[in-house]
């Protein structure tokens, strides 16, 4: 029988077999952990000196294309990973949902490094603050890598999800992580760890793999170190109250189980679309992954003359579920992920019952398909209700983490978001209204309470990923017994793995650090246009600045017949005279195009298209009569390594625009960003 390895230090370590895992389908052994002692001391210094090292030698740009290498390996590769995490219970919905949602993640992420991040290992959080009365002075916040490890503790419910939504943000962020999985489904993490290690992308030592205990690990921690958690919210305390953790002040993020609920508001009849589509996300995330979502609803809240016609719906709609072995055909529902979750779950069934009544599930003939599955850890949905939730609801507190919900009557929609907020704080609820009035009043209310609201109605539900489905660019987390932590959320994950700091000096030294021209900083000016510069050419603060041009009565004619904007402050004089400027002024995209004609290079050269425009401000009308100029200057440089049609690599260049008039007034700022090409090879 095969014995899994930990990953630690650049080897596979692992060879006396300990933990039998079973099959959760069948019972059979799958892999036994393993007994070998692994030195945490070694592994941590491992990480900061060899992982941090050859993280830092790559920049965000490179490390996002690394993960995209990873992803398209990892997906080359999934059919493995699917017929492995069969044993785990899982159909092949719910892999999708774990293994292909990871990849999909690490794909987000990618993609989101190669958008937004620079290139180099410093990030910019502008804006910056002058601090001196003539701009001698001024600060500025930047992020850079923090120069620890990241432990990630994960959850047995998604063995490559999990891992993955922790691990594409910290590589990015440019830390190396060590991985610990829960241990009934590690064997799944392990193939996954090893897949990501054949695919050539990971750098010796960003990534590292736990099975089994973490041992003395948190001993070895420093300052510098990250500890990410999901599980339940006891062990998240336990892990959280080390006494080093609290000594050294390490950050700690928990992401915990959460009585997460589903709400049915008045507005909504049986007659409605939306009524039926509130029942099918219920079934929906009672049933993936078995129930065995942290996101999954167990709260289920419906207007007290509405309860018998859910409830019968509900019934309808769970009896059509078959529950067993997943690689038999017609199956919809798995297994729990260990005979122990089993037993959990049916001990936390017996205590709802004491506050509830059973709808669904409980009979003694329940019978999984498949051979073999009386061995297995499965269990039918359970649905219940609690009649008289003024008299006490244990669903409020006591979470069966399987195929189980509980509805509770509610007399009117505040009641139902105040019996809401009795779960302490929850990962997401979803909001099923036709009526847009009722959203904007609940939702901020509802908001307080969880990290994400589902609002769902016939148009959403169209596109909708479902309420149990945490997306790359939207936080993950909640308050209070969620956790207090935060996951996801775009790109602001990297950001939980960079230190942020605020710098002050000159703007000449701000520029220096940021990387990014600071408007006051010493400027470079050449007799070449900085249009004719190639990528690598360009320098951060090579500026041009433009000669004059002078509005006049035809140019504000002109253009708005050409654009077709005849606004009145434009071609009415006695409509402008009474306005706040006292005299007709030119369009403010006049102002743009003409500073555009002012410091574009008209002739052939590196620069190959306009690629946006940010932060514009119009500051200061400008009449027919003002002169005005365009200071042009080099401010960020984004080597992305992307390819034009003729195959040429260039980069994307951010380019600070000042356009001033004849009185040195500002009247326009913004940012235009361009694609140049790099010097062909």
């Amino acid at each position: 029988m095969s014995v899994l390895k930990s990953f630690i230090a650049g080897q596979w370590v692992g060879e006396k077999p300990a933990k039998a895992l079973p099959s959760a389908v069948n019972g059979e052994i799958v892999a036994h952990t393993h007994d070998d002692t692994l030195d945490f001391k070694n592994a941590v210094e491992y990480g900061r000196k060899v992982g941090g090292k050859n993280l830092m030698a790559m920049d965000f740009q490179e490390r996002a294309l690394a993960l995209k290498a990873m992803a398209l390996y990892l997906q080359e590769h999934k059919k493995e990973l699917y017929a492995l995490s069969m044993h785990t219970g899982s159909t092949k919905g719910d892999n999708g949902i774990d293994i292909d949602g990871g990849f999909g993640t690490l794909f987000s992420y990618a993609s989101m490094g190669r958008r937004e991040l620079p290139s180099g290992n410093v990030v910019h959080e502008g804006p910056v603050t002058p601090l001196g009365k003539n701009n001698h002075f001024a600060g500025t916040h930047i992020l850079v890598p923090r120069s620890g490890v990241a432990v990630h503790i994960d959850a047995y419910n998604f063995p490559v999800w999990g891992m993955l939504e922790k691990f594409a943000p910290t590589f990015l962020a440019g830390m190396p992580s060590i991985v610990k999985p829960a241990t009934s489904t590690c064997y799944v993490t392990e193939l996954a760890v090893r897949l990501m290690q054949e695919s050539g992308a990971l750098p010796e030592g960003s990534l590292q793999l736990i099975i089994g205990s973490t041992g003395d690990l948190f001993d070895h921690l420093e300052e510098q170190d990250v500890v990410t958690f999901t599980g339940s919210a006891a062990t998240a305390r336990k892990l959280r109250n080390h006494p080093n953790i609290i000594n050294r002040s390490i950050p700690f993020n928990a992401e915990a189980d959460s009585l997460n609920s589903a709400i049915l508001a008045p507005d909504v009849t049986p007659e409605h679309e939306e009524f039926d589509i509130f029942v099918k996300e219920i079934r929906r995330e009672m049933t993936a992954k078995a129930g065995q979502k942290c996101t999954a609803i167990r709260r289920i809240f419906v207007p007290k003359d509405k309860v018998n016609a859910v409830c019968e719906k509900l019934e309808e709609q769970l009896s059509k579920i078959t529950v067993g072995d997943p690689s038999v055909e017609g199956v919809r529902m798995g297994a729990l992920a260990s005979i122990d979750q089993l037993e959990d779950v049916k001990a936390n069934i017996q205590e709802l019952l004491k506050t509830s009544e059973l709808v669904v599930g409980g009979e003694d003939n329940f019978k999984a398909t498949g051979d073999g599955t009386e061995k297995g850890a499965f269990i039918e949905p359970h649905l219940l209700l609690c009649r008289n939730p003024e008299n006490g609801c244990g669903a409020h507190d006591i979470e069966a983490f399987g195929p189980v919900a509980t509805v509770i009557p509610y007399d009117t929609i505040e009641d139902a978001v105040e019996l809401c907020s009795r779960g302490r704080g929850s990962l997401v609820t979803t909001l099923t209204t036709r009526d847009p009035a009722i959203a904007g009043r609940v939702a901020p209310l509802l908001a307080a309470f969880h990290g994400r609201l589902h609002l769902l109605d016939a148009e959403a539900a169209k596109e909708s990923t479902g309420h149990g489905s945490p997306l790359p660019m939207l936080k993950h987390g909640g308050p209070g017994r969620a956790g207090g932590g935060e996951e996801l959320g775009g790109i602001r994950a990297v950001h939980h793995y960079l230190q942020r700091t605020a710098i002050q000096g000159s703007p000449s030294m701000l520029a220096a650090v940021t990387r990014e021209y600071v408007r006051g900083a010493d400027l470079i000016e050449t007799d070449v246009h900085p249009f004719r510069r190639h990528f690598e050419d360009l320098q951060i603060n090579e500026s041009l600045l433009t000669h004059r041009r002078t509005v006049t009565e035809a140019d504000i004619v002109n253009f708005g017949c050409l654009s077709g904007d005849h606004f009145y402050m434009h071609f009415d004089e006695i409509a402008a005279r009474d306005s706040q400027f006292g005299k007709r002024i030119a369009h403010g995209y006049f102002v743009l195009s003409a500073a555009a004609g002012l410091f574009v290079y008209p002739g052939e050269g590196p620069v190959l298209a306009n690629y946006g425009l940010d932060t514009l401000r119009f500051i200061e009308p400008v009449a027919p009569g003002d002169t005005i100029r365009a200071r042009l200057t080099c401010k960020r440089k984004i080597d992305q390594g992307r390819t034009s049609p003729d195959g040429h690599p260039q980069g994307v260049v951010v380019w600070d625009v000042q356009v001033h008039n004849q009185n040195d007034e500002m009247v326009a700022s913004y940012d235009i960003l361009t694609l140049v090409a790099k010097k062909p090879e």
